[in-house]
């Protein structure tokens, strides 16, 4: 028999989701810069940007291209005079650059020079509903176990990397980095309350397990296998752990199974090579979302 509480969890999960969802598309353009490049601190049209969370990149735009007639703003892959040069070490992963960059190739030696039009930011619609949606399905399938904060926490999160990965092929350290932390932090939190149906240990040991397996195919190959997904590989290690190794397996499983299966479409409409780099973050994504809802369904 389904309650009150049954339908009401779920939308106020989906009205979670789309709130927080409609704040993410500066963060999105902001972390969008090619591998190499410091995060954008100007908006298309050169306006400097104030904060990281909100439905446009720029408050004095009207729209991300700017007023009537303005073109977006055109970098030739140096920062700006007031934005300092990309720190050594940056979470880069490998692989051409994303569709929205320009590059121009010329020179001796095979020497590049790329010239990055900066993309607008994904309409916070988009944005909205992806939340919304992926957080009433965590509702449904969690219910109102404890568990149930820690997802819809990292939901937004996950959201934002996937398309950052998915844009410019890049993982930024201060989304993975903290997303795992973060992840194994709240589950230790829900750990010591009634009726949680998962287990700490089991987070931290899949954490581990799945972080040194990526680092493994990372290192046997660079290529495929940037040091971004590594990190993530963390912070879903620990989620997918707390509900068992099954989850676990299922969830490692279905992003390969995700990333092989649209590799294949772009093969098959001639979009892509067989050697064609594509951003894994977002299958590693979807497949750790579609693990965690088998597993907290059964749990």
């Amino acid at each position: 028999m389904t309650t009150a509480l049954d339908l009401a969890l779920p939308a106020a999960a989906a009205l979670w989701g789309a709130t927080t969802g409609t704040l993410l598309p500066r963060a999105a353009y902001r972390f969008s810069a090619p591998p190499g490049e410091k995060w954008h601190t100007r908006c298309p049209t050169g306006h400097p940007i104030r904060g990281w969370l909100g439905p446009t990149p720029c408050t004095t735009c009207t729209t991300t291209t700017g007023p009537a007639g303005d073109q977006p703003a055109v970098h030739d892959g140096r920062p700006p005079a007031d934005e300092p040069a990309a720190a050594d070490g940056e979470n880069a992963p490998q692989g051409p650059p994303a569709p929205d960059d320009e590059t121009v190739t010329g020179g001796a030696g095979g020497n590049t020079k790329a010239a990055t039009t900066h993309a607008p930011a994904p309409a916070p619609a988009s944005f909205a509903l992806a939340t919304a949606l992926a957080c009433a399905a965590l509702a449904l399938a969690t219910g109102t176990r404890p568990e149930l904060i820690v997802w819809l926490l990292l939901a937004p999160v996950a959201v934002l990397l996937a398309v950052v990965d998915f844009r410019v092929q890049r993982l930024p350290d201060p989304l993975t980095l903290p997303l795992a932390t973060a992840a194994l932090a709240l589950l230790g939190v829900a750990a010591l309350l009634p009726e949680h149906a998962g287990d700490w240990l089991g987070s931290l040991y899949a954490a581990l397990a799945l972080g040194a397996a990526y680092f493994v195919l990372f290192l046997v190959n660079p290529g495929g296998m940037g040091f971004g997904d590594v990190k993530l590989a963390l912070g879903t290690g620990a989620v997918l752990g707390w509900y068992g190794w099954p989850t676990v397996l299922l969830g490692t499983f279905a992003g390969f199974l995700f990333g092989a299966l649209y590799g294949g479409a772009l093969v098959v409409v001639r979009r892509a090579g067989r050697k064609t780099a594509i951003a894994f973050g977002p299958f590693l994504i979807a497949g750790a979302f579609a693990g965690l809802l088998v597993g907290a369904y059964t749990a």
